[in-house]
């Protein structure tokens, strides 16, 4: 096999069996192949998403959810403290944790989903 950018004749250095090594160049991409990468990329920025942060779950009977008022409080499947999963249309991406910046809430990153885990979700 010809290595790219070497000369059909160019000698390659022997390893220590006698064997001969492959000698590989990989060829940066060219300013096409990255303007094009990033108009495919460009073509799905403004696809909205649903993003939504799941703090606990719970079932409850109606009646008790009917019986419900202002300051009632109700127990989730989540302790205190544990990472909260980041969902983006409904499928889990990333987990992180609360955090409190000028009196607002908001989510801390903490672990994105591994690939592996996603195609996982779809069985």
């Amino acid at each position: 096999m010809n290595p790219v950018n070497e000369p059909e004749n160019s000698a390659l250095p022997e390893n220590a069996s006698g064997g001969e090594l492959d000698s590989y160049q990989f060829s940066a991409l060219n300013e096409k192949e990255q303007s094009d990468q990033s108009a495919n990329l460009g073509f799905i920025l403004d696809i909205p998403l649903e993003v939504s942060v799941e703090l606990g779950r719970t079932q409850m009977l109606v009646n008790d959810l009917l019986k419900l008022g202002q300051g009632s409080v109700i127990e989730l499947s989540k302790l205190a403290g544990e990472t909260l999963e980041i969902l983006a249309n409904q499928k889990l991406v990333a987990r992180g944790e609360v955090v409190v910046i000028n009196e607002k809430y908001g989510i801390r990153v903490t672990e994105i989903i591994s690939p592996m885990e996603r195609v996982e979700q779809l069985r």
